[in-house]
């Protein structure tokens, strides 16, 4: 018996051991560092591709970048207990304080893998692998004009404050995307559905949010997330309150089942339900989508499965 309580004391010692080593791995060790294998990339710009850059920019990018000048100069956007604070990036034109020393390959490289010209991961929440060329050479192009949302500022924010959890997720989970080693090309608009499929999963990114969770999203194939389209991701409101987000599903109790094309349209543009309620923050009014962008997005997700969530129902 003594034998047997002895290999056991030692096994459970050994098992404490290699958690205690993994556990002051996570901790104490630097994030890691990867290879940036940017392109060789030259946008040339018009107004054209600069104003729909900055149509992109300024609804995908702004609400995490934009600090209380208007300018995209970077602000504390999380501060939770499991992660730690999180302040996104300065996108101005600065030479220092911003990305006025990245090429436009590294800009390429960044906006699609996650990585940044000095081999750290921003992370999975801005990074747009399946994006067509033609919507991140308009990113890029906005990011180098002379619109004052970009202009110059010497504002620095501080080094990410990752509690464990957050280094867990950043040292084993988040892994940066691949760069496409072949041209992406949206689908025509003439395709309803496909179109609809890209701007829903591709452009716009809706299902990140409404899907069940960023940690279970597939970036790469995104109706293979968990939850896709289904709600339930919860996410912080300006008051730091947990809500879940919607159903996009055509579920009649649950999901977007009941509602007709033009309350679709009416709740993404004005943020107001069929029964008069409001869309909760954080999903921001989307003024900038065109009508055949919101018809084609309604089109596709009326071909979704439907699926009951525990996320409230929209309607």
């Amino acid at each position: 018996m003594k034998k047997v309580l002895k290999v056991l004391g030692y096994t459970l010692g050994s098992l404490l051991l290699v958690v205690l080593l993994f556990a002051a791995y996570i901790q104490f060790t630097p994030l890691p560092v990867y290879k940036v294998q940017a392109p060789e990339l030259h946008i040339q710009p018009d107004s054209a591709l600069i104003a729909e850059g900055g149509r992109i920019v300024m609804t995908m990018c702004a609400e995490c970048h934009r600090s209380e000048d208007g300018q995209l100069g970077g602000k504390l956007w999380a501060d939770n207990d499991m992660f730690g604070k999180l302040w996104s990036a300065n996108l101005s034109k600065h030479p220092e304080a911003g990305i006025g020393q990245y090429t436009d390959g590294e800009l390429a490289y960044m906006i699609r893998t996650g990585v940044k010209r000095d081999g750290h991961y921003a992370g999975p929440f801005m990074a747009h692998p399946l994006m067509a060329d033609e919507d991140i050479a308009a990113i890029i192009a906005f990011l180098r004009s002379d619109a004052p949302a970009v202009q110059p500022i010497d504002r620095r924010p501080p080094p990410p404050e990752y509690h464990f959890v957050g280094k867990l997720v950043y040292k084993l989970i988040f892994k940066p995307l691949p760069y496409p080693s072949e041209p992406v090309h949206p689908p025509p608009a003439s395709d309803q559905i496909a179109w609809g499929k890209y701007l829903a999963t591709d452009k716009w990114q809706c299902y990140r949010c409404h899907s069940a969770s960023f940690e279970t999203n597939d970036d790469l194939n995104p109706e293979k997330s968990v939850g896709f389209f289904a709600g339930g991701n919860p996410m912080p409101d300006p008051d730091h309150n947990i809500i879940l987000t919607a159903n996009l599903t055509p579920d009649p109790e649950t999901g977007i089942g009941n509602w007709t094309q033009a309350q679709f349209m009416e709740a993404i543009r004005s943020r107001k339900r069929p029964d008069g309620t409001s869309v909760r923050l954080p999903m921001p009014p989307l003024t900038a989508l065109s009508d055949a962008e919101l018809m084609a997005i309604w089109a596709y997700l009326r071909t979704i499965p439907a699926v009951k969530s525990p996320a409230r129902a929209p309607s």
